[in-house]
C-alpha cells in the first residue's frame, strides 16, 4: 500500500471521527443541529455564570440582614419572610420554585 494512500485513509477516517464525535457529543445527529447546540450551551454557561455571581451576592446580602437583625436582639431567620420568598418562587415556577428558594434561603442562612 503506498504512504500517500494511506495517509489520505488516516485523514479521512479522522475527520469522520472528528465529525461524528461533535455530533455524538451534542446528543444532535447533523452538524446544524449540533452547531446550534453548541452555541446554546454556550448562552447557557453564561447564564449560569451569572447566576451563580447574583446567588453569591444574594448571600453577601442576606448575612447583611442577618448580622443587623442579630444585632439589634433579633432572631436571624425571620420565618413570614421565608414564607414571602417561598410563595414568590412557588408562583413564578411552580413545584420546582419551591425547591430553589428552599435552596437559596438555605445559602443564605450561610449553611452550605
Amino acid at each position: 500500500m503506498n504512504t500517500s494512500s494511506s495517509a489520505s485513509s488516516v485523514s479521512s477516517t479522522t475527520s469522520t471521527t472528528t465529525s461524528s464525535t461533535s455530533s455524538t457529543g451534542t446528543g444532535a445527529r447533523t452538524e446544524q443541529a449540533a452547531t446550534l447546540i453548541g452555541g446554546a450551551r454556550e448562552r447557557i454557561d453564561a447564564l449560569d455564570d451569572r447566576i451563580i455571581g447574583l446567588v453569591q451576592e444574594r448571600m453577601a446580602v442576606s448575612a447583611a440582614i442577618q448580622d443587623a437583625r442579630i444585632t439589634s436582639g433579633g432572631r436571624r431567620v425571620h420565618l413570614s419572610r421565608e414564607m414571602e420568598i417561598l410563595g414568590r418562587y412557588r408562583e413564578a415556577l411552580g413545584k420546582p420554585g419551591t425547591a430553589l428558594a428552599m435552596t437559596l434561603l438555605e445559602l443564605g442562612r450561610g449553611r452550605i
